[in-house]
C-alpha cells in the first residue's frame, strides 16, 4: 500500500496495491499490522459503518466531542469528494481542511484521526460510503460544524445546491463550535 500525507500531515491517503486482470481484481482493504506501521499508532475498529447516498448529498461535518472516533473511509460504488476539518485548538493546522476525490474505482481510502470533522459530498448517481471507528457512535456527543462555513473555505465541487439533513443545517459555524484542546 501506498500511504501519502496530505497538506493536513495526520490525514493519509491511503492506496492499496491492486491485483487485476480479465476476471476482475484484488486489494486488501485492511491488513491492520501495515496500516499501525503507516499511522504510527495501534488502533482498534469497534464498528463499521455503510451508508449510501444519492449525487448532490452533503453529510457533514460531523464530529464526536466527547467520545472521540478516529475513521477509516473509502467508497465501494460511486464517487465522493471526502473532507477532514482540523478541530484541534492547539494544532498548528486548526481550522484547515483536506480532501480528496474517494471512488470505487480509485480505491483510495482516507485515515481521519481523532480531533477532525467528517464530511462528504456524493458525485455520482449515488454511492456506497464505509468507514471503520475506533469508538462507538454516542448521538449525545455528535456536534456538526457547518460545511459552508467561510472561514472553512472548503472547495467543494458543487453542480448547484447540496441535499442536506435538518442536522447539517442547522451545523455551526467554526467560531462556535465545539472544539478539541
Amino acid at each position: 500500500m501506498k500511504v501519502t500525507k496530505l497538506n493536513i500531515p495526520d490525514i493519509l491517503l491511503i492506496e492499496p496495491q491492486v491485483f487485476g486482470d480479465e476476471r476482475g481484481f484484488f486489494f486488501e482493504s485492511l491488513n491492520h499490522r501495515r496500516f499501525e506501521q503507516a499511522i504510527g499508532k495501534q488502533v482498534s475498529f469497534v464498528q463499521d459503518n455503510h451508508s449510501r447516498s444519492a449525487k448532490g448529498v452533503l453529510r457533514g461535518l460531523h464530529y464526536q466531542i466527547r467520545q472521540p472516533q478516529a475513521k477509516l473511509v473509502r467508497v465501494v460504488s460511486g464517487e465522493v469528494f471526502d473532507v477532514a476539518v482540523d478541530l484541534r485548538r492547539s494544532s498548528p493546522t486548526f481550522g484547515q481542511w483536506s480532501g480528496d476525490i474517494l471512488s470505487a474505482e480509485n480505491k483510495k481510502q482516507l485515515w481521519i484521526p481523532e480531533g477532525f470533522a467528517h464530511g462528504f459530498l456524493v458525485l455520482s448517481e449515488s454511492a456506497d460510503f464505509l468507514y471503520k471507528t475506533t469508538d462507538y457512535y454516542a448521538a449525545e456527543h455528535e456536534r456538526c460544524v457547518r460545511w459552508d462555513d467561510s472561514s472553512l473555505g472548503i472547495a467543494w465541487p458543487l453542480a448547484g445546491p447540496p441535499i442536506l439533513s435538518r442536522k447539517d443545517l442547522v451545523g455551526a459555524p467554526l467560531a462556535e463550535a465545539e472544539v478539541f484542546g
